[in-house]
């Protein structure tokens, strides 16, 4: 994701974008003494992009604002699911998801892993030794 789009979007549309995409807790976390800071932003839009295309709603379609990026205390990040990601994620088996987020030369990407939980502990190969 361009830091540049996210730039032209805060510009051409304002709070109307930072609702639409962003969380109260991202937006937050995304402060910055002359507003929010688009870099920060953008690794928020891709780490959002990136949890979309583990999580596969299909035509069912979701929210950016239920996948919420956390800060965690050690200062990594996380994702928090809620609403239809939630219940979509949660039917699929996916269990915790893992993000890295990286900036380099106005540009922000993100990684999204989803483990696969068991859906019936019994189902566990390794219960049946």
């Amino acid at each position: 994701m361009a830091v540049d789009s996210v730039r032209e979007s805060l510009h051409a549309h304002g709070d109307r974008y930072l609702e639409r995409v962003y969380t109260p807790r991202e937006l937050e976390d995304c402060s910055a003494t002359a507003g929010p800071d688009p870099e920060r932003l953008a690794g928020r839009f891709a780490a959002k992009e990136a949890a979309v295309k583990v999580i596969r709603p299909g035509e069912t379609g979701m929210s950016l604002r239920e996948i919420e990026v956390t800060r965690q205390s050690d200062g990594s990040v996380g994702l928090s699911l809620s609403g239809t990601a939630e219940r979509i994620a949660g039917a699929a088996g996916l269990g915790e998801l893992s993000l890295s987020i990286s900036h380099e030369g106005g540009f922000a990407t993100a990684v999204v892993a989803g483990f696969l939980g068991l859906r019936n502990p019994a189902d566990d190969p390794m219960m049946k030794r």
